[in-house]
């Protein structure tokens, strides 16, 4: 007879996949990260996926609009962090262009864009930017620390005698 050991859940996961600098590359990495964290334990829906869909997306879009270089893709890594629940996120591009964390400010109410990273600092526990191997920024973002997604804790009420 044979016995089985269970292995303890990995604590930290990595992803890293390159995009096209394209608009439809950008919404294919909101929707890798989305399944990405799914397969890591993360349901869709729940707050900590919802948190990273908009920074993903956001920061992927600014690689886009604001980083594409011709013939050249954007990167995303995940790092998630089980016993925390903190995921990092980055996404780097080859534009040496870099925005400048202490100037972040929502634009005109009226402009068609200028928001993503005022949306990024409003959600994200930290951001910043950073220089990468190779030509380009790695623009990152992390989540605030939470429990670990994972089965409902059932709730505890005082229980008061009539």
């Amino acid at each position: 007879m044979t016995t089985s050991q269970v292995q303890p859940p990995q604590t930290i996961r990595e992803f890293t996949h390159a995009f096209p600098a394209t608009r439809l590359g950008a919404s294919r990495a909101r929707r890798t990260a989305m399944s990405t964290l799914g397969d890591w334990g993360v349901p869709p829906g729940s707050p900590l996926s919802d948190i990273v869909a908009l920074l993903v997306a956001e920061l992927a879009a600014n690689a886009v609009r604001h980083g594409r270089v011709p013939g050249r893709n954007f990167e995303l890594h995940l790092r998630y962090e089980h016993a925390t629940a903190v995921v990092h996120i980055e996404v780097s591009d080859t534009h040496p262009r870099r925005p400048d964390p202490t100037t972040v400010a929502m634009a005109d109410p009226d402009a068609d864009g200028g928001r993503g990273l005022a949306l990024v600092e409003a959600i994200a526990h930290r951001w910043g930017v950073e220089d990468r191997t190779g030509p380009g920024k790695t623009v990152w973002a992390q989540t605030k620390p939470t429990d670990p997604p994972g089965p409902t804790r059932p709730q505890l009420h005082d229980h008061h005698p009539a």
